[in-house]
């Protein structure tokens, strides 16, 4: 997946600026032991996204910190998203460590303190169709961690991404990605 073409997956919904210079990898564990890395826009049946998942970059996007947030913005339905956002995971104070992934270099984000938003694993309705779950990578400026905005007690529905980047001093996310993700079989 290119920059380029990852810039026209994410969806404009979000009302937010997307001109990445990075690309933003997602992959989740699996209890086989293997993993699954997300390409932008793929679909995953649920049982693959219990998580949670861990992040990387490639590209030149420096040292750090970050902040990595995930939202889906179909709520309860892509047709009727009357509560989206849906903030599935909000985790700041993130920094890069060098690894070789294949022929790519692979910038693994690592964090030692807790998320203001636990990942919580998608879980679209019965009768949904597939909800987009959005990754962001964005700098970190230098006051975040004294936002009060959201807090472990906040509310995940009715979360503004855009609104919340632009209250924080975020900017622009820098990279990101997305998945689909349908209701189980077993609910429909």
């Amino acid at each position: 997946m290119t920059r380029e073409s990852t810039i026209h997956q994410i969806p404009q919904d979000l009302f937010i600026n997307f001109n990445p210079t990075a690309l933003l990898e997602v992959t989740f564990p699996e209890p086989t032991g293997n993993s699954i890395t997300l390409s932008a826009g793929v679909q995953l049946p649920r049982n693959a996204t219990a998580g949670p998942p861990t992040f990387g970059a490639i590209g030149d996007i420096g040292n750090g910190p970050f902040v990595i947030a995930t939202v889906d913005p179909d709520a309860p339905t892509p047709q009727d998203p009357t509560e989206a956002q849906i903030r599935h995971f909000l985790g700041p104070n993130y920094f890069t460590q060098s690894l070789q992934n294949g022929q790519d270099h692979v910038e693994a984000l690592v964090n030692r303190t807790p998320a203001l938003s636990e990942f919580k694993q998608p879980t679209p309705p019965a009768g949904s169709d597939a909800h987009r779950y959005i990754f962001l990578l964005f700098n970190q400026p230098d006051m975040f961690n004294a936002q009060r905005l959201v807090t472990a007690t906040t509310p995940i529905d009715l979360f503004n991404i855009s609104a919340f980047a632009a209250a924080t001093g975020l900017g622009d996310p820098i990279a990101g990605t997305f998945m689909r993700v349908a209701p189980d079989p077993t609910m429909a």
